[in-house]
This record gives structure tokens, sequence and C-alpha cells, in this order.
């Protein structure tokens, strides 16, 4: 965890070269210095074959490689994720629940493409259509989950994109629930490492099937389509999708150690090439890059002097954990810096902000976040801030 420091002006260094040996030496140090410099420089993504994608890190929410990730594309069976955002939201409201039991309507039965084969008219239950869902990627179980959530699948469509809004995914609009084509079905690479990103934080009790390779209804056996999940032991979901629209697309999740990235290709040419280049993606982060939590939410960086309170002192943090993404191997150069409110005065309501962290890298800023009041402070007697009125005066 980086110290914090103040800045307190340049110093300027004056070598005297006195001999030969120290000059020696001070060519030795230049030398170092310059390969930290360019080691400090973030190294170049590879280039892959995919109309757009993208490489995100979770904790800290780092963009390490994209391309064209804001460009507007089909993301056929990848909407299948926003769907089971929507039913695990419903599970977790108690609308809901694992052992429901769900009638099998004829227009769920007869979808086209990838499906889990269940029979109209029979009763499979909600769990059973989840891990259809998500391990078969089945039209016909998606169809059916959307009519028992909400009536109808327009009813349920109109449920994911009212999360998508709350997600931020400004660029997504969805009409099925499945992912077949239609022209104003769509999304972006960024938004759907954003849902990804929900998946994972907000469900983990039910993250782990999206690593599951083979699931088994009415005697059929079937395997994950993400063939990662047989080549990386790192990787543990998330999603594939096909169309001849789309083109093959993937979107992965692999962790190592407290590292945790995930990966969003599409319009990739097969099924090998978007294994191939999500796979690129993955190795090219967890190679070059390191993630740390630098300071815990909710935990005191620093005490400051309140006037005219009922305490004198108050603790500030920060509201969330915050971690940082950087090129391997520059932790010990990073540096942190506090900029605080010069005079706090009672009243204080806990998660105001009065000042910020500033974390640098070789003089470089990384990034700013907001410090917070820890707890509330009421306002003080009378006697008391007047007292501290006056001291306040010869502050």
């Amino acid at each position: 965890m980086p110290g914090f420091y103040q800045v307190t002006g340049n110093k300027k260094v004056i070598m005297r070269m006195a001999n030969k040996q120290t000059w020696c030496f001070s060519v030795f140090l230049l030398i170092v210095f310059m390969a930290s410099t360019v080691y400090a420089v973030e190294p170049k993504a590879p280039k892959l074959a995919a109309k757009s994608y993208i490489l995100q890190d979770f904790n800290s929410g780092k963009v390490i490689a994209e391309l064209d990730s804001n460009s507007r594309i089909e993301p056929a069976s990848l909407t299948k994720m926003m769907s089971n955002y929507v039913i695990e939201n419903e599970l977790k409201m108690g609308n809901i629940q694992m052992t429901d039991m769900v009638k099998i309507s004829e227009k769920a039965w007869k979808m086209p493409g990838s499906r889990m084969f269940v029979e109209v008219n029979s009763k499979v239950s909600v769990e059973e259509l989840l891990k259809g869902i998500v391990i078969q990627s089945g039209n016909d179980a998606t169809v059916a989950m959307a009519e028992f959530v909400a009536g109808t699948e327009d009813a349920f469509v109109s449920l994911m994109n009212e999360y998508a809004r709350k997600l931020g995914m400004t660029g997504t609009h969805f009409v099925n629930s499945t992912g077949l084509p239609h022209e104003e079905h769509y999304t972006t690479a960024k938004d759907l490492a954003t849902l990804v990103h929900a998946l994972i934080r907000d469900f983990p009790e039910h993250y782990s099937w999206y690593s599951e390779k083979v699931y088994t209804y009415n005697g059929i056996k079937q395997y994950n389509r993400n063939k990662l999940l047989w080549q990386d032991k790192f990787v543990d979901g998330v999603k594939t999708g096909h169309t001849e629209s789309a083109g093959y697309c993937l979107a992965s999740s692999a962790v190592k150690g407290d590292m945790r990235l995930i990966s969003v290709v599409l319009g990739t040419k097969s099924e090998r090439a978007r294994a191939t280049e999500s796979q690129k993606l993955l190795t090219f982060g967890f190679r070059f890059y390191e993630t740390h939590r630098l300071y815990e939410a909710n935990t005191s960086l620093s005490n400051v002097k309140v006037w005219k309170g009922e305490e004198e002192n108050l603790s500030l943090g920060l509201a969330e954990d915050l971690w940082i993404t950087i090129p391997r191997g520059q932790y010990k150069s990073l540096k942190a810096s506090m900029s605080l409110d010069s005079k706090i005065v009672a009243p204080v309501n806990q998660g105001e902000t009065y000042g910020t962290v500033n974390v640098n890298l070789e003089g470089n800023s990384l990034l700013s976040r907001e410090l917070v009041a820890l707890q509330s402070i009421k306002e003080g007697g009378m006697f008391s801030g007047l007292l501290d009125e006056v001291k306040m005066l010869f502050e």
C-alpha cells in the first residue's frame, strides 16, 4: 500500500564528477532510470481478428485493451446474459423461486437455434431452465422463462431494457430475449463488459454455473460452447454467441490470484477463432498488468480537525475499495497524496466529501477519489461554538 506524501517543491540535485569511477556509476544510474521509465509505459496490445473487443479489469474498471468498443454490434446469444440478469433479480426479490415449475408454451417449444429440448406443455423447474440457458444456451428455455417472469416475451424485453439503462448500458437496445437477429437489437462490447461485471458482482452464488462444461436434460447431454473452459484453467465463464450476421462472439472472464479480467470479443470467423482471440487478450492482460487494492472502504485514512462540533476530530476515508491496475513491476513506484478541505465546520454528515486521494505513477496522475466523512458530527454547544469562532480567527 503506497504511503501518503506531500509535495513540498522540486529539488535540483547537482552531481559533480570527481573521477572516472563516479562518472561510470552515474551513467549506470541513468541507464537504470531510463530502463524503469520505459518499462512504465503501457505495452502494446495484440491485434485481434475481430470486429470489436474490450479487455477490462473487474476490480479497478481499467480498460487494458479495446477496439471499437463503443460501436453498435449484434450480440447474438450474448443477449442471454441480460435475460439471466433479469431472472436473477426476480429470484433475489422473491418474485419467483428455483423450485417453481414453468409450463412450456408452444412458442417456447418451437424456438429455432440452440435448444434445451423441453417438451411443449411439460413443466420444468426454474433451476433446470436457468442451467439450460447458461450452459446449453437454450432459446426454448429462455423464452419459457421470459413468459414465466413477465407474462409475455415482449414484456420481459422491456425489463431487459430497463435494467440495461440502470446499469449504464447506453449503447444497448433489446428486441427479444434470445439474441435472434433484428435490426433494432444491438449493443456494444463495452456495454457487454459492464453486464458481465454486474452478473459476477450481483449474483456470485450462481456464477459458478457459467463454468460448468456439461449439462444433461431430457436424456440429452450438451456441452458448453465456451472452449476456453477446456483450454485455460483460470477461465470460469461466461457466454458464447453466434449468428450468420453477428459472427462468432465470446464474453469471457478469468481470475488469477486477486486479479480478474473480463474479455468481450465480437465478430470473429469461427468457434476456434473466438476462443483463440479471447485467449490472446486474457494472456496479454495477465502477463503485462497487475491489480492491487490500495485502500479499503470505510477505513480511516486521515483524522482532521472539526470546528464548532460535539467532537473535535473527523475520520476521512473512501466510500468504496480503491483498486488500481498498472503495468507489472511498477507497484513500488506508486505515490499517493491527499488534498483536504482547509476548514471543516459542524454539522458534518456521514458520506459528505471533504477532500480527495490522488494516485500518481512516475509523475503521471492515474486516478483521484473523493475522501468522505466516515461518521456524522453534530453541532456543539453555544459556548464551544463561540470559542472555536475566536480560535478560527487566528488560524
